[in-house]
């Protein structure tokens, strides 16, 4: 199970690497774009929501936030034993038979009804903001309730472990995201630095562009997304952006910048373990899933602040200084491989667990039979 299957993300990427998993299992999700997906699951038994038969894309199922919990709670899956479900959003809250174990893969809470809330709020209209508000807190509500019928969750590191905890107020085990490291080798690094990342708000882009702007050093930006415009409106000759990127593509841009500059607060942060696969030094905001990824002096450097702390960080960091072997040692740690062993691990466990309590839950005594009377002439008597 994943929340929307509707082009290539990080998340979508860590979902593909569980079908590997599992070969035979049909994918749930609320809705699919073969095209968005490029043909990754075309060789699955997808099955999607009713709201499927709008056909959103990438750019329009935003519009559908407040069907979503309805759509993913809409799948009949009586018939399995154990369900697997991959979210940033809400197919944690798939509804499953007392029988089925299931274990969810946390990659973030809803992050806009959660951390991201008062930012989000924010940024919007009166009218909107109140609509949001309104429709965040039932949110709320709802993603507790359903936070409360799995039966383990898994987190992507230790930041989305605190807050699946503060959150829900369940426990989870971290297992790290997948991270092909063999795509990358080492190449020639250039001279311009490098953005890797969907072009969202909450990504906050416009740090590097305004910082490098600045400096008058080259940045390359690398992603799409609603802020796209916004941003390339910031940006100075300086900047560059190359719209959506292969594979490929990727590879050739992290194996010849100087560094991977990280301006959000990621869970995880796959581009930064990918900068490292290649050689590369990360310049990362100190937070969140960097302070697990990124060996500060050895491997990248941490910045806190703004635009100025950014760009001191950028003009004091000796990224020639950087051994890549150091680099590549580091990124070792989050192979697939490591990935590959530690979540069928862990659904193992939760089964074994799901299994042990249920037969040891007490059953309850049956009751009594009630004692049967005749009636006879107005008189009664107990029958045993």
């Amino acid at each position: 199970m994943h929340d929307f299957l509707l082009d290539l993300r990080g998340a979508e990427r860590v979902f593909l690497e569980m079908c590997d998993l599992w070969p035979d299992a049909p994918i749930f999700t609320a809705v699919y774009d073969e095209d968005g997906t490029e043909g990754r699951f075309v060789h699955r038994d997808v099955r999607a929501s009713f709201l499927q038969r709008l056909k959103p894309n990438a750019r329009t199922f935003r519009a559908l936030l407040p069907f979503y919990p309805a759509a993913i709670e809409s799948f009949d899956l009586s018939e399995f034993d154990v369900v697997v479900s991959s979210s940033s959003a809400w197919a944690h809250a798939v509804i499953c038979s007392e029988a089925t174990t299931h274990v969810s893969y946390c990659h973030n809470p809803f992050r806009y009804a959660w951390n991201d809330r008062d930012v989000t709020l924010a940024s919007r209209d009166p009218v909107s903001r109140a609509v949001l508000r309104t429709l965040f807190r039932r949110w709320r509500q709802w993603d507790w309730i359903a936070a409360q019928r799995v039966d383990q969750y898994v987190s992507n590191s230790r930041i989305t472990r605190a807050r699946v905890r503060t959150y829900f107020g369940r426990d989870s085990r971290v297992v790290y995201p997948p991270v092909d490291t063999s795509r990358f080798q080492l190449g020639d690094p250039g001279e311009h630095y490098l953005v890797l990342s969907e072009l969202m708000p909450h990504k906050r882009i416009e740090l590097a562009i305004q910082a490098f702007n600045r400096l008058r050093l080259p940045l390359v930006v690398a992603g799409d997304g609603p802020s796209a415009r916004r941003l390339r409106s910031l940006s100075g000759p300086n900047v560059r952006f190359t719209g959506r990127v292969t594979d490929a593509e990727v590879a050739h841009l992290l194996e010849t910048c100087r560094a991977l500059v990280v301006t959000a607060v990621e869970e995880f942060g796959i581009a930064a373990v990918e900068a490292q696969a290649a050689g590369r030094p990360v310049i990362s905001v100190g937070a969140g899933g960097a302070l697990e990824t990124v060996r500060e002096g050895v491997t990248g450097c941490f910045w806190q602040g703004g635009v100025d702390q950014l760009a001191e960080a950028v003009l004091s960091f000796d990224a020639e200084a950087v051994d890549p072997a150091d680099c590549l040692e580091n990124a070792a740690r989050f192979d697939r491989s490591a990935f590959r062993r530690a979540l069928p691990h862990e659904v193992s466990r939760a089964m074994e667990r799901s299994r042990a309590e249920r037969f040891a839950r007490p059953q309850p005594a049956p009751a009594p039979l009630p004692a049967l009377r005749l009636v006879r002439r107005g008189r009664t008597r107990p029958f045993a």
